[in-house]
């Protein structure tokens, strides 16, 4: 007896399945199948399929918005989600507190969520404002304008809508960029600005080598990636889990809860959002020069940069006082990217001593202009 495998049948062969035989087959599947899905049963890892006589076809289904786990008790008696049209676009921005204005700008592929540990603690002093970036979370997701150029006067047409002239920021990853390139072309709005844990804005500061050591390279291959055309939304998309999963892993010094990661994913599992997520990276060229521009006109006001010890450390201090007259410099112990939600006590605790002169002085007493009528609502 031959130790291989035996062929399988064909319609040519001996022992082939009759066409009779093979629609039998297709319909008890069909009846199996059917009869799992409505119990709403489905093998994990895998998608939903319809089945018909005909075979199996993917069901598409309906994305629908997910809603943000585990809030800090308390937080929709402080915070409610409103949208705000700048003139250009409508913009998400969860907010709350009394005080000065403070708009906190988060990072890739996150959403105004990624506050929501330091949001209530910040409120006690201050009106937290903190928003999705053009292209993510519940923010309008138009084909172009996410140069860092374009995303600073979002936020400052924001802010006019609300009625803050000026106002102080903090801003993460992404936010970072964004942040300094309003503080730069834009420095009578901001009072002062907390960049967090990136080095400096590319095309500001020198860019690193193509060729990195491994554990840099898994940090930042994201960038070159995400800059292509069409092909990213292609081998992503229905494997958001993997391809973002990832980057939350990769990145953090202390992993974030799967729940929190789902819910990032789910903000991203459809093709806009996709878009959107990625239009950042593709505006790259346009944000490097004019980079190249700001850095020729170093910030005065105050910064405060700040690192997480597992992720970019005392990079983001030293690049900072390249471009900036004024900066400290923070690492925070034990945390990696993700220093908002890895480490919220130790970011307060660095910002707080940033923003007391800027909570006490004369930007307190600033009367603001009347706000904008916008919708609101329990976060979401």
């Amino acid at each position: 007896m031959s130790s291989s495998s035996p062929r399988p049948p064909t319609p040519e062969s001996p022992g082939s399945v009759s066409p009779a035989a093979q629609a039998i087959t297709r319909r008890r599947l069909a009846a199996v199948a059917g009869a799992t899905l409505a119990l709403g049963v489905a093998p994990a890892g895998t998608h939903a399929y319809a089945a018909s006589e005909r075979g199996f076809k993917p069901r598409r289904r309906r994305w629908r918005r997910p809603r943000p786990p585990h809030l800090p008790a308390g937080f929709t008696d402080t915070f409610r989600s409103r949208f705000i049209d700048t003139g250009e676009l409508r913009l998400h921005a969860v907010i709350g507190g009394e005080g000065p204005p403070l708009l906190l700008v988060h990072g890739w592929p996150e959403s105004w969520y990624a506050w929501r540990l330091v949001m209530p603690a910040l409120a006690r002093d201050f009106e937290v404002i903190a928003v999705d970036q053009r292209g993510i979370g519940l923010s309008d997701k138009p084909q172009d304008g996410y140069d860092t150029g374009t995303l600073a006067g979002d936020l400052v047409a924001l802010m006019g809508a609300l009625g803050h002239d000026r106002f102080a920021m903090v801003g993460h990853d992404t936010g970072h960029f964004i942040s300094y390139a309003l503080a730069a072309d834009h420095p009578d709005r901001v009072d002062r600005v907390a960049l967090l844990e990136v080095p400096g804005p590319p095309g500001a500061t020198p860019s690193p080598p193509l060729f990195l050591p491994e554990p840099i390279n898994n940090k930042v291959w994201h960038i070159p990636f995400n800059r292509v055309d069409e092909v990213p939304e292609q081998l992503i998309r229905e494997r958001e889990d993997i391809y973002f999963g990832y980057e939350f892993a990769i990145q953090a010094g202390k992993k974030l809860p799967e729940d929190v990661v789902r819910y990032y994913v789910r903000l991203v599992s459809n093709p806009d959002a996709l878009r959107g997520s990625l239009a950042f990276y593709r505006a790259w060229d346009a944000t490097v020069a004019q980079n190249m521009q700001r850095a020729t006109r170093p910030l005065t006001m105050p910064v405060l940069a700040i690192g997480g010890a597992a992720s970019w450390g005392e990079l983001v201090g030293d690049e900072m006082k390249l471009l900036a007259s004024n900066v400290q410099s923070v690492v925070i112990l034990g945390t990696g990217h993700w220093v908002a939600e890895e480490s919220p006590n130790e970011l307060l605790a660095a910002l707080s001593p940033f923003l007391a002169p800027y909570r006490d002085g004369s930007a307190a007493a600033r009367t603001p202009r009347p706000r904008a009528a916008a919708a609101s609502r329990s976060p979401g």
